[in-house]
């Protein structure tokens, strides 16, 4: 069991307004005891898609009991549901938009609810700061030991976003996308290690907005000169130029073709 509370938060929020700090100062009002993580405040304005890949790759880093608000939300205000959901021995508060999509598909989740209780919130619930006025006291709540089912009834189903997936052209051929670019410029593909592993052991080519490389590497200080592929630490492709931006280089960012094929 840990000792403190312990909250993240991932929003598009970035740094530079008072948003971040506002809902910190809600969940310490109800929670004061709480542990607050930041994940990342610099998904992308209004890229859901882009907060359900980094909410993916940390989520399972944090300890059991750890609970996750997901704020990326191109619909506050609008008819789309607050929910609440308990996956993973981890619990999610975020707008039913997709934004836990990936979490979801990793863990299906024990239950998933709708958000209703409106003694929860902070009030007056703005329309366009649910982050702030929903989603961070009802996570402070949680953390104060509020059961799920105090929250709202159970949800038959949820938005799931469209995740992509590599498509087999032809015998040999595989066209995947551009999940992410780093801040390293490592732009990384679709092409996961449990189904793309050979790249590491037989000949291939990668090929993306015109450039081509056949060069694999194990970690970045032993590729040589010109664009390489890795597998990173999310376990997908990555395409990769050693202590250069290959994004700058390539031209690619996210939803970018790139062809796989064996040769």
């Amino acid at each position: 069991m840990m000792k403190r509370p312990l909250i993240t938060l991932l929003t598009d929020f970035g740094t530079a307004d008072y948003y971040v700090a506002a809902m910190k100062g809600v969940i310490l009002g109800i929670c004061p005891e709480a542990q607050v993580v930041d994940i990342t405040h610099e998904i992308g304005p209004w890229q859901v898609a882009h907060g359900a890949w980094m909410l993916e790759q940390a989520w399972h880093c944090f300890p059991e009991g750890t609970i996750h608000i997901a704020v990326v939300d191109p619909g506050v205000g609008s008819v789309r549901r607050p929910i609440v959901a308990e996956a993973g021995g981890h619990l999610f508060v975020g707008p039913d938009n997709g934004v836990l999509s990936r979490v979801f598909d990793a863990v299906p989740p024990r239950t998933v609810r709708t958000v209703t209780a409106a003694e929860y919130f902070r009030h007056p619930v703005s329309r366009t700061f649910h982050g702030r006025d929903i989603f961070a006291p009802v996570a402070a709540h949680l953390a104060n030991d509020l059961e799920p089912e105090q929250l709202g009834p159970l949800a038959e189903d949820w938005v799931k976003l469209s995740l992509p997936v590599p498509v087999e052209l032809e015998n040999g051929v595989w066209q995947g996308e551009v999940l992410w670019v780093d801040r390293f410029g490592n732009l990384v593909t679709s092409f996961a290690a449990e189904a793309f592993g050979w790249v590491a052991t037989e000949p291939f080519q990668l090929e993306m907005d015109g450039y081509c490389t056949t060069q694999y590497a194990q970690y970045y200080g032993a590729m040589k000169v010109g664009p390489c592929v890795i597998f990173g630490s999310a376990g997908y492709l990555e395409v990769s130029l050693n202590q250069q931006h290959a994004a700058d280089l390539l031209g690619g960012r996210p939803g970018s073709s790139v062809v796989l094929r064996r040769v």
